[in-house]
């Protein structure tokens, strides 16, 4: 079982060809045009294939399309590296699903204990280890420090982020531009679903946020993709306030599912001073539990 594909990947060229005008493309636009963007005829002639093949396309059949005709057709659709991977990731969803042990598809994985040291060891900065369903399986003691308010509704792991930022009502507040962060949490999930489309818990995820948060089902709709590899993210700390955090995506090799996310902040700054501040919350907060 897996996500519908053909709906998948429909969706996904037909909302990047509204994005694109005749005069962004370079063509002349011809005639009243009832809908945004590009008619299919133009597009397929801008990657070089007949209107019949490119129709096929955006029906939704990928399968046995070549690496040169997604080439040529995320050129005329203008799509970015990120668009372009999860056009290539959704070409390889529509071929036959290579077998896997049960054990891959239910639960979450093991974690080594090689790396829980390694996040043990990052003593100076939150890190946690997440997976393709974006549920943390493994953090650092500053790591669910500074997730604190996730962890309070979840005690045990794993949790799952997705859940805690569109599912519960403290998630706005903790993250002060939470509709960037929740939208690009969105694209993530769409390249991610792409990636794993025969993860049954992975689509289970994915209808249950479309079905409690309109906005999820609304940004899900839209189709952008968006990857997690480095960036600037911004919390709301209950215990230590304002923190604006320089996050890296670090991909464990051997690995592909497993994520180690770390998160620093130049030292003499505000938040430099926060993330001290953050492991004497963190050893209080120890001390009153025990």
């Amino acid at each position: 079982m897996g996500m519908d594909n053909r709906s998948e990947v429909r969706a996904f060229l037909t909302s990047r060809r509204a994005k694109i005008s005749p005069e962004r493309a370079g063509i002349p636009a011809y005639g009243g045009r009832r809908v945004a963007g590009l008619r299919r005829g133009e597009v397929a002639a801008l990657a070089g294939v007949s209107v019949e093949y490119y129709i096929r396309l955006e029906r939704g059949n990928l399968t046995g399309v070549s690496d040169s005709v997604l080439d040529a057709v995320s050129r005329a659709l203008q799509l970015d590296e990120t668009e372009t991977a999860h056009l290539r990731h959704l070409a390889r969803a529509a071929g036959p699903q290579p077998a896997r042990p049960r054990s891959r598809r239910a639960g979450s994985p093991e974690v080594r204990p090689a790396v829980r040291r390694l996040l043990d060891a990052m003593t100076g900065m939150p890190a946690i280890l997440r997976d393709f369903r974006f549920d943390i399986v493994a953090a650092n003691p500053l790591g669910q420090a500074l997730y604190a308010p996730m962890f309070a509704g979840a005690p045990t792991l794993p949790v799952n982020t997705m859940r805690f930022t569109f599912l519960d009502p403290q998630a706005q507040a903790f993250y002060p531009d939470w509709a960037l962060m929740a939208r690009s949490a969105v694209g993530a999930l769409h390249m991610a679903a792409a990636q794993h489309p025969t993860d049954q818990q992975l689509m289970n995820l994915i209808g249950e946020l479309s079905m409690r948060s309109d906005s999820f089902r609304t940004w899900w709709a839209a189709q952008d993709v968006f990857v997690h590899r480095h960036g600037v993210k911004r919390f709301r700390h209950p215990g230590v306030g304002e923190l604006e955090l320089t996050y890296e995506g670090l991909e464990l090799s051997g690995e592909r599912d497993l994520t180690i996310v770390t998160y620093s902040a130049e030292p003499g700054t505000p938040s430099g001073d926060g993330l001290r501040l953050l492991a004497t919350w963190a050893a209080t907060q120890e001390a009153t539990a025990s």
